[in-house]
């Protein structure tokens, strides 16, 4: 069977951590990447020696890029006739202007959280709703949040169902390099409910949500505590039990150094992870509790890598590489090394 050939658009955060998550994958190509300037991420590239090829989304700073000494393959045109499905991680807005190309070359199409809804045909996770995605063009992640709350949410939700969520996000106020963002000293809350919780109901809509945001002036994770509603008394045990059982989820210990969102962060750098990034969320083991029949927890989110395994699986999806939700995502997760 034929490698499906992957090309992604936007080399940023998001974009270099897709490229190097696709590939991983033993049963995808990636064919190159596409920015359209010579961006730290994009220098880096050159002086990895250009193991993803490069392409520019503006044919007219071609000439800019190459007089920084970076090699160009092509134009995004020129990609776009070579791949199957894109993976695009363009800043918000930028993706719909793109779907105009993607639609001309008839290809298919994933983009990240900071696209409006009605770009995609449908809102996508690989566990959770992983059959809606499949045969279809267009596909939308969730954001770092959602993405990984869900797999909490959905986790408990196979085992013993969820009637409702309640989601406090403590988050970071930015990716660390965006010293644009200029928070300081302040917690920034937002109006009741967090688009998160209501995201959620979008790729589990059977669970009634609702959510609070606080911003804060930190880079490195966001912290999030769950307030979850089972249709049936689960023990302690028998959470704990579940979760320890995804490959996407870490179950770590306070007590074994755990204890903050820089701690996540620091322990992919010591596991010598690319760029520091762990693909799973961890859930704090001592926060782990009850208010009656109510599952209360709290877990990080690591904000620049999460959603890349369900980007990933959404390539299976659309491109209907598998139709089962389980093989599908458990060949994402042995190629990028999880679980």
């Amino acid at each position: 069977m034929a490698k499906v050939k992957v090309g992604v658009v936007g080399y940023g955060c998001i974009g270099q951590r897709l490229a190097d998550g696709a590939a991983l994958q033993e049963d995808m190509e990636l064919v190159g990447v596409v920015d359209a300037a010579p961006t730290l991420a994009v220098r880096a590239l050159k002086e990895r020696g250009m193991p993803y090829k490069l392409f520019c989304a503006i044919p007219e700073k071609t000439a800019g890029i190459e007089a920084a000494g970076i090699p160009v393959s092509g134009t995004m045109d020129d990609l776009l006739a070579e791949i199957d499905v894109v993976l695009d991680a363009t800043p918000g807005g930028i993706g719909a202007k793109n779907k105009e190309a993607y639609v001309r070359h008839g290809k298919k199409a994933i983009f990240q959280a900071g696209e409006k809804n009605e770009i995609a045909d449908v809102f996508f996770h690989g566990y959770a709703n992983y059959e809606k995605g499949i045969g279809q063009r267009f596909l939308k992640l969730t954001s770092c949040n959602t993405t990984g709350f869900v797999r909490a949410v959905d986790c408990l939700d196979r085992v013993a169902g969820v009637e409702k969520v309640s989601v406090t996000i403590i988050r970071r106020v930015a990716d660390p390099g965006d010293t644009h963002r200029g928070l300081v000293d302040l917690l920034m809350v937002d109006p009741i409910p967090s688009h998160q919780a209501l995201d959620l109901m979008l790729i589990m809509p059977h669970v009634k949500a609702t959510g609070i945001l606080v911003h804060t002036p930190v880079t490195h994770g966001h912290i999030i505590t769950l307030v979850i509603t089972p249709k049936r008394e689960m023990s302690r045990e028998e959470v704990l039990k579940a979760f320890k059982a995804h490959p996407r989820i870490r179950v770590v210990r306070i007590a074994d150094g755990f204890n903050s969102n820089t701690s996540l962060f620091q322990y992919g750098r010591f596991l010598l992870k690319p760029r520091g990034d762990l693909y799973e969320i961890a859930i704090f083991e001592e926060a782990v509790g009850f208010n009656e029949k109510d599952i209360v927890f709290a877990l990080n989110i690591p904000q620049e890598s999460v959603t890349i395994p369900e980007t990933i699986d959404g390539v299976r999806a659309c491109m209907e590489m598998q139709t089962d939700r389980l093989e599908a995502v458990a060949l994402t997760n042995k190629y990028l090394g999880l679980g």
